[in-house]
């Protein structure tokens, strides 16, 4: 028997959305009464941007089971979209709580936490996410950036070190860098991470302005 859950994520992972769907469809038909699916299907509609129905989705798969951790998260991301992120800081918190323990979640809880002022907060899942995705370049730039926000010098530049090491091309990385060492009172070291940023984009408004007031 054909397992169309898992055809429907491979033609996902494949951007094949029109034969992951069908392939969701079946499965849903096989088995109603299997969370997952509604919850895959529910990732589809909103990669696709059909939030509406997404949600729909992942409150039937909490209907069928509410302890389904990935149902939480897929609501919660909904949400975060709709920058609606005090309703999906509660999502993320809810889906770590049941159990789901990966990367993007404490990135995402975070990121909830850092876009409603609460820096301090956000610190250790933005930490987490780190240790469990090491890769993640993104989630170690906005661990950086809340590390630096609480004063924490030392420990956010190693981590945009970090940041242009894994993408070479990451303007916002070497422009933070620069900040370090302007902190640092390295104001070699702050020049070259500036044209270094302004080397990768030109138009980097905030890395032109501090090359300005380095230099004056």
């Amino acid at each position: 028997m054909t397992d169309h859950n898992q055809l429907g994520i491979q033609y996902m992972q494949e951007g094949k959305y029109e034969e992951a769907a069908k392939a969701f469809t079946e499965a849903i038909e096989q088995n109603p009464e299997d969370g997952i699916t509604y919850v895959n299907f529910g990732n589809l509609l909103g990669a696709v941007g059909d939030s509406d129905r997404a949600m729909k989705f992942f409150e039937r798969a909490l209907e069928i089971d509410d302890t389904m951790a990935t149902a939480y998260y897929g609501i919660g991301t909904i949400y975060f979209n709709a920058e609606q992120f005090e309703k999906a800081q509660k999502q993320f918190e809810t889906a770590i709580q049941k159990g789901l323990n990966t990367s993007d979640v404490y990135f995402m809880l975070g990121l909830s936490l850092l876009y409603t002022e609460q820096d301090r907060l956000a610190l250790p899942y933005l930490q987490r996410a780190v240790e469990l995705n090491g890769e993640d370049v993104e989630a170690r730039f906005q661990y950086g950036l809340c590390l630096a926000q609480q004063g924490v010098i030392e420990e956010a530049k190693a981590q945009f070190e970090k940041v242009v090491e894994q993408d070479p091309e990451h303007a916002d990385g070497y422009y933070n860098l620069g900040i370090a060492y302007v902190y640092e009172e390295n104001r070699e070291k702050a020049l070259e991470m500036m044209d270094k940023a302004l080397a990768i984009q030109p138009d980097h408004v905030m890395a032109f302005e501090a090359k300005q007031l380095i230099n004056q």
